[in-house]
């Protein structure tokens, strides 16, 4: 028996042609594609929500919780709900979908990085596997998935890491927990680490700071006049930064801003390892949290929705700790 699977439509590349010359640009005629396209109706009984067309940029946290609210409304009557979004912050609305969504039933996040004037699309091809994604059994209580590509990823795992490739999504250092061949949906591993934070709020006094050689302080200098919750900064290779910084992070931890410490890069852990001035093991014994392998823009996320639910910063420190690699 065909599934019953609902498609909320949020914008993004995948809803775009070119218009000259404008460039590319959101189109209102992807949703009637959806709704006549025949490869579709052969998969599931598919059912199509026009919610947003905005270029992915444009998309705001709360917009996020919003669409995640609007999931778990919709989901009671359907089996499973696929979510096409634009690439540029499809990880990060996915992430903040699995923290707070409810539902154990399949949610999956797909994309196109070629518009509908392209040779090549790739949109209707994701699309297809993601309903086909939504409709297998073993996708249940796998929390949210990403589909690009002919891939399954999981939203606590996947990145963007090329700007314009098809196969720009990947999981650095993990890979993709299946994939969508032809014959069949393939699970090649579970993912062993979930979490939840259901909240009905989120808190966005979170900011993100890159660091970079030679950098001081003056970023969380002006966070710490604009009555920042927390601060994420995406340091050094295993989460050292330059020593500039330590006494404006001292200034934030005595005021009782949460300092968040992950990495720039793309695959590894953060670690108390180094213990000269700005080191991880430094940065550590002064009260910086040290996160583990989350990357900064979902600790940023992460802390919104724990500073939503719980206000107290030393409650949400020991929530972030706790469920850390």
């Amino acid at each position: 028996m065909k599934k019953n699977i609902l498609i909320i439509l949020t914008g993004g590349t995948i809803a775009m042609k070119a218009s000259d010359p404008a460039g590319v640009i959101p189109s209102p005629e992807f949703a009637e594609f959806l709704r006549q396209f025949p490869q579709l109706n052969s998969v599931a009984n598919v059912e199509v929500m026009d919610y947003l067309n905005i270029p992915s940029p444009y998309m705001t946290p709360a917009m996020m919780f919003e669409l995640a609210e609007l999931i778990d409304l919709k989901i009671i009557d359907y089996d499973g709900v696929v979510i096409t979004h634009g690439t540029d912050t499809l990880e990060e609305t996915a992430f903040l979908c699995d923290l707070v969504l409810t539902t154990r039933k399949p949610v999956i996040f797909t994309a196109a990085m070629r518009s509908g004037d392209e040779i090549g699309l790739d949109g209707p091809r994701n699309i297809i596997g993601s309903v086909r994604v939504a409709s297998h059994p073993e996708s249940i209580d796998k929390g949210v998935l990403v589909v690009m590509n002919d891939e399954i990823h999981t939203a606590r795992d996947v990145v963007k890491a090329d700007t314009g490739k098809i196969d720009a999504f990947v999981s650095p250092g993990y890979g993709p927990i299946g994939n969508v061949d032809p014959d069949k949906i393939v699970y090649h591993r579970a993912s062993l680490y979930r979490e939840n934070v259901w909240t009905e709020q989120l808190d966005t006094r979170v900011e993100l700071i890159k660091a970079v050689a030679g950098m001081d302080g003056k970023f969380i200098r002006c966070c710490l006049e604009n009555d920042i919750k927390a601060i994420v900064i995406e340091a050094l290779g295993r989460g050292n930064l330059p020593k500039t910084l330590v006494p404006d992070i001292e200034e934030a931890i005595a005021r009782n801003v949460l300092v968040i410490i992950t990495s720039r890069t793309y695959t590894g852990r953060v670690l108390p390892e180094y213990g000269y001035e700005g080191g991880g093991k430094h940065l550590e014994s002064i009260g910086c949290i040290l996160a583990g392998d989350m990357k900064g823009v979902k600790a940023r996320l992460k802390l919104m929705a724990l500073f939503g639910k719980y206000q107290d910063a030393d409650i949400v420190r020991r929530f972030f700790k706790q469920s850390l690699l």
